[in-house]
């Protein structure tokens, strides 16, 4: 079904088993051999158009055929020979019944149903936060999961696994993967409450500018950058400071994970641990010390100011990394300190 982690397929791929992603958006990534921007919408980057060229290309669809109709039949087609075919399914758990023993895989396409009825073999890998107390718990955490996800009442597809069928094999892989660590850091525990919902993403200023790919992470977004760092602290230093720590993501959290307060406390200690670069701790350091001091921040903002409206240059260049992609905002006439002195004045 749908392998969340990108190095999964390769793997496989490596020792001889050819695997196919049967979401249709992560089959869709899959063929553009991109990695999900979305942890819901995996393909949620790609235009009809691009989608309708990677068909043509892998698929055989005619040249210029973007209908999304033509193409969901055509996939629908294409995989439901896969599903027919195939001897072996992987699926996630969206959650585990500790009482019956049960788990629960949600779709909106039925391919999880598909894919484990059909095959022979059905392996089902999920982490250790995925166990809830009892089935009369479920209920809550399905509505909570699409409704954050989708704005859906339910997904389409609650499908519930107990047992295998006669002659088929079922294994359930339960994944550490860095999980108990998490567990074991009392500032961070929190985020292994995710239902992976992705509504922390679909509000988040930064990745819905950026988009998934910019956090080279397999879980991108807010809750991305709180969970990685406890993988490799080195690698993914940079990904607690991709956040503006406005608080939105915390207050749309169906979970109550205090994500942007994780982000704060992950920056301190990465940069306790040394893992920033010393032109960060160099940057951060002439920061600290203009807004400490009002007279040196005022001064820096009318030097700002003037070098952006007769200068512009100076900005305006290759050696600055935000304007490889954007334009500089025009200057304003006024900071909004001294707009705020000259109305406070005038009333």
């Amino acid at each position: 079904m749908s392998l969340r982690h990108r190095n999964v397929n390769e793997f496989l791929e490596q020792n001889g088993i050819d695997v196919i992603d049967s979401d249709l958006g992560e089959r869709i990534v899959q063929l553009a051999k991109e990695p999900p921007s979305h942890i819901v919408l995996p393909c949620i980057h790609k235009k009809k158009e691009e989608i309708g060229e990677l068909f043509h290309q892998h698929l055989g669809t005619p040249a210029g055929n973007a209908d999304p109709q033509f193409l969901t039949e055509t996939a629908r087609h294409h995989l439901r020979e896969t599903f027919l075919t195939r001897k072996a399914a992987l699926t996630g758990v969206n959650f585990a019944v500790a009482e019956t023993g049960e788990f629960v895989v949600c779709t909106n396409e039925g391919n999880a149903d598909m894919g484990g009825h059909l095959a022979d073999i059905h392996i089902a890998s999920m982490g250790i936060e995925k166990i809830i107390p009892e089935r009369k718990h479920l209920g809550v955490f399905l509505r909570l999961l699409t409704r954050s996800a989708t704005g859906q009442p339910i997904t389409t597809y609650s499908s519930h696994f107990a047992k295998p069928r006669n002659g088929q094999e079922m294994h359930i892989i339960i994944v550490d993967n860095g999980r108990t660590i998490q567990l074991g850091r009392e500032d961070f525990r929190n985020s292994l409450k995710c239902i992976r919902c992705g509504a922390c993403m679909n509000t988040c200023p930064v990745y819905r500018r950026s988009g998934g790919h910019s956090y080279h992470n397999a879980i991108s977004g807010p809750i991305g950058s709180i969970l990685a760092p406890n993988l490799d602290m080195e690698k993914y230093a940079d990904l607690p400071f991709a956040s503006t720590l406005c608080g939105s993501c915390s207050n749309v959290c169906p979970v109550k994970i205090d994500i942007h307060q994780q982000l704060y406390k992950w920056r301190q200690v990465i940069v306790q641990k040394g893992y920033t670069t010393a032109a960060k701790r160099a940057s951060m350091q002439v920061m600290n010390i203009t807004l400490s001091n009002p007279a040196i921040y005022h001064t820096g903002g009318k030097v700002g100011r003037w070098v952006l409206k007769h200068a512009p240059f100076a900005v305006n260049n290759k050696f600055n990394p935000w304007y490889k992609q954007r334009d500089m905002p025009e200057p304003p006439k006024d900071s909004f300190g001294e707009w705020y002195e000259k109305n406070r004045k005038s009333k």
